[in-house]
């Protein structure tokens, strides 16, 4: 069951959230998310999910290599967050978490009922859009609140134009 947004109520505000990964496209949903975020006096949640299924060692060798995917979890979304406060100048929300992509965007969705809106942008290579707009298009993932998908074609000016 989805919770009910909070976001348009008062002492709330709504939030753009979007997921940081290794994809070359992602920088353009931040992008996207932060401007939305930025001329609606809103919001921005930066996501990063771990994959679980990297840790399958004996204890000593997993605890070690958790601890090196949230190090390099953070250096990625530090340097997003980054870009974020020196281009747009909004300070955004980071969260981290460790599961399957699509399981902990929902739940992040769930914890804060004032995300409203999660930002997409899709690859144009010819492996195809990327996992999650894959997912989303092809209803493996289903969201509870809209999501907006972007080319990766659309330059940072093309995207302020339209936030």
């Amino acid at each position: 069951m989805v919770s009910k947004r909070l976001s348009r109520l008062e002492g709330h505000r709504r939030k753009f959230m979007a997921v940081i990964d290794d994809t070359p496209e992602c920088q353009r949903a931040v992008h996207y998310a932060g401007r939305r975020a930025k001329n609606s006096n809103g919001g921005l949640v930066l996501v990063y999910v771990i994959p679980d299924g990297d840790f399958q060692q004996w204890l000593g060798v997993e605890e070690i290599m958790r601890a090196e995917a949230r190090e390099e979890a953070e250096a990625v979304v530090a340097k997003s967050a980054q870009l974020v406060r020196e281009n747009i100048g909004i300070e955004p929300e980071i969260v981290i978490r460790e599961g399957g992509a699509a399981e902990q965007i929902n739940a992040v969705i769930e914890d804060d009922r004032d995300i409203a809106i999660l930002v997409l942008a899709a690859s144009s290579a010819k492996e195809g859009p990327g996992p999650l707009v894959a997912s989303v298009a092809g209803r493996g993932a289903a969201f509870p609140i809209p999501v907006t998908v972007l080319p990766d074609t659309l330059s940072d000016e093309e995207l302020d134009a339209l936030a």
